[in-house]
């Protein structure tokens, strides 16, 4: 039998970087060849975009990388690669930003077909120094991706002090002592320092959650559990299903805009900039593709919480239909409100 694929599991709360260090995985010349699995949260593919140039679910980067988005079930994406098997080295699944790790990790252990070709090698998070330890007190799937990681990149440690990095360094370790901890800017970090490492450790796992390995099938036929949902007393649901508990924040929501032809970017920066700043506690992630009038670049912007990141991408092509894209991720968004401002700054 053929040696088993190594799978990284990457994760991490919306908008810690793991575009970014996808980005790389995916143009630099590292002599590997990966095939990506992008999953994403929203009504609209944003996250495809901005992983370099993604317009079809199945395509192969100019380094020998494929990438795949995830519109359906994971166990059908991982089969069909299987059936690709030569083409890569090893496979890397990257999570939403609001879910959980544990049943991603999971499918590498209770799906025959997934376990007998493949082998999760790591979980690896990568995490915001500046807005961490605010996710951990609001956010359950934050605190669930550092406990479950293997890898920790604390990301962003450019925008605290180093006596901020110390305290959010230490919580971590309170949180997962198991990890290694690298402290990034941009996710720069030898690509060798996160993937291939062979991390994961399922005894370790098995000790955070002893029910890890319970199948939920099993569970409902010989336990007689079925699937429901109580409150964690901190306004969150946590949804139990075969032994595995899951946590979602209830009040997350995604609202996606949508236009056709360009905006006036002297409407668009004014509006947006005067949103973040009002709203911007409460809206988590915001990413978009956006066509600005009298210019011929695609233009992307990205932000967390108020700080917003924008610059021009490459130029939209001749049979490109030119349109204007912004999700945004938070809690108690008016979406009807948004919308409204948004096509207001149509050009």
């Amino acid at each position: 039998m053929s040696e088993k694929i190594p799978v990284t599991v990457l994760t991490g709360y919306l908008g810690a970087g793991k575009t970014t260090l996808l980005n790389r995985i995916l143009t630099e010349q590292h002599g590997k060849r990966y095939a990506v699995i992008v999953n994403e949260f929203g009504e609209i593919g944003i996250d495809n975009d901005l992983v370099v140039g993604a317009d079809e679910e199945v395509f192969e980067m100019n380094n020998g990388c494929i990438c795949c988005t995830v519109r359906g079930d994971l166990i059908r994406i991982l089969d069909g690669l299987m059936k690709r098997r030569g083409r890569f080295d090893a496979i890397i699944v990257e999570t939403t930003g609001l879910a959980d790790p544990a049943p991603v990790a999971q499918t590498f252990f209770v799906d025959d077909d997934v376990s007998s070709n493949a082998a999760l090698d790591a979980i690896v998070t990568v995490a915001d120094a500046r807005w961490l330890l605010d996710r951990l007190r609001d956010a359950p799937e934050a605190k669930n991706q550092i406990a479950f990681a293997d890898v920790i990149l604390l990301n962003k440690t450019d925008l605290v002090s180093a006596e901020d990095l110390k305290t959010v360094a230490s919580r971590i370790h309170t949180i997962n002592p198991y990890a290694r901890v690298h402290h990034t800017t941009n996710c720069q970090i030898p690509i060798a320092e996160v993937l291939d490492r062979g991390a994961f450790e399922l005894d370790r796992i098995l000790t955070l959650e002893p029910h890890f390995l319970e199948d939920e099938d099993h569970d409902h036929h010989h336990h007689g559990e079925a699937e429901h949902t109580e409150s964690d007393g901190h306004g969150h649901s946590v949804h139990r299903q075969g032994g595995l508990v899951h946590h979602h924040d209830e009040d997350m929501q995604s609202v996606a805009l949508s236009v056709a032809g360009d905006l006036d970017p002297e409407r668009f920066i004014p509006w947006f900039s005067e949103l973040t700043q009002r709203e911007g506690q409460n809206i988590l992630r915001s990413k978009g593709i956006l066509a600005f009038k009298n210019d011929d670049n695609r233009f992307v912007v990205q932000g967390v919480h108020m700080l917003i990141d924008g610059k021009p991408q490459r130029a939209w092509e001749a049979a490109e239909r030119r349109e204007s894209r912004l999700v945004l991720i938070g809690r108690n968004l008016d979406a009807q409100n948004l919308r409204a401002g948004f096509e207001a700054c149509v050009a």
